[in-house]
């Protein structure tokens, strides 16, 4: 039996969901805030990412599932353009967040997305039995709901460094010219 991946994002999005982590926001200087900040939304894009390529492969698993016990004469192949459309999907979940960044290493949340379904290789899909499609089916939606889970509590540390950068500008006590000229630098 292999071991079981990490949670999403692994240590460093643990640090970000740490109990507390928010608490001395008000205390920090305005650089180490906004450090923080960018940090938070780069966990956030890569918690995005990874759940895309996860929810891809839940998508192409069940859709799999459901074509054999219809008896679909078609292949899996044929019915691609169909799964990966956004036409069998119910609204969307997050919160249609601009994204300013590119995930930072979309190697490795591949590579954790495939540890998911260990013994399931689903590159050869239409060989799999229904019980390892279906293990791996669930194993994914586990893993999905988790790492939706820990993506919104990233978003919530976004939004806390947001509205603490938002509340100093608000009541005076940061400069509007000195974050142009800052942001100028990065």
């Amino acid at each position: 039996m292999s071991p079981k991946p990490s949670p999403a994002g692994g240590a460093a999005v643990d640090e970000l969901l740490a109990p507390g982590f928010l608490e001395d926001a008000q205390g920090r200087p305005m650089a180490e805030v906004r450090q923080l900040r960018r940090r938070a939304e780069q966990e956030e894009v890569n918690l995005s990412y990874t759940r895309r390529l996860l929810q891809g492969r839940l998508d192409i698993v069940r859709r799999e599932l459901q074509r054999r016990a219809e008896h679909d004469g078609r292949s899996l192949l044929d019915l691609l353009p169909e799964i990966l459309s956004e036409k069998g999907r119910g609204p969307a979940h997050g919160l249609g967040r601009h994204q300013t960044v590119q995930p930072s290493a979309p190697e490795e949340y591949e590579s954790w997305v495939n540890s998911l379904t260990p013994g399931a290789d689903l590159s050869a899909i239409t060989d799999l039995p229904d019980a390892k499609l279906e293990k791996a089916a669930r194993a994914l939606a586990q893993a999905e709901a988790g790492l939706s889970e820990r993506r919104r509590g990233v978003q919530q540390v976004m939004d806390g460094l947001a509205g603490e950068l938002g509340r100093r500008y608000r009541d005076g006590e940061a400069d509007v010219a000195a974050l142009l000229a800052d942001e100028g630098r990065h």
